[in-house]
């Protein structure tokens, strides 16, 4: 039985966002990566041109866990969704939380016509990759991530 909820972020859950933020940076080795802000995120998501949607998952008055994206296009596919970032906590994964979020984001993106949802995942992140293989996902081992800092 289903013991939890997602709910669309809205401007009061920033800062519940931004906790769930860090605690993704730490499970991921990076925490020194995160130089975001509510200010930031609340303009971001909430300002004339919102930059991203976002949902929380909760247990009660408890937020377990998260999902960010973004649109983004293809020049071979189309518009698409793009996760930036997924996380449960550690103690309420393998509860259907991840595949929740999945369904909540599949509809999402073909009510927005997207062609697809694209993410990444860390190498060394199996219990991630699993689950991903698990709900039928695809990986590319083709191509290499570059940046740019600005």
């Amino acid at each position: 039985m289903q013991n939890f909820t997602i709910k669309q972020g809205t401007p009061q859950d920033v800062s519940v966002l931004l906790s769930l933020i860090k605690e993704l940076a730490e499970y991921e080795k990076a925490p020194q990566e995160v130089l975001n802000t509510e200010t930031n995120l609340l303009q971001d998501a909430f300002g004339e041109k919102p930059l991203f949607h976002f949902w929380i998952a909760w247990q009660g008055e408890t937020p377990i866990g998260m999902a960010v994206v973004y649109f983004r296009y293809s020049t071979w596919k189309g518009k698409c969704l793009y996760l930036e970032d997924i996380y449960i906590k550690e103690s309420y994964r393998n509860l259907g939380v991840g595949k929740a979020f999945f369904d909540i984001l599949f509809d999402f993106a073909k009510k927005e016509n997207c062609k697809r949802i694209c993410w990444q995942v860390l190498e060394w992140n199996e219990p991630a990759i699993r689950f991903y293989e698990k709900i039928g996902a695809k990986f590319d081992s083709e191509w290499v991530n570059g940046f740019l800092e600005c």
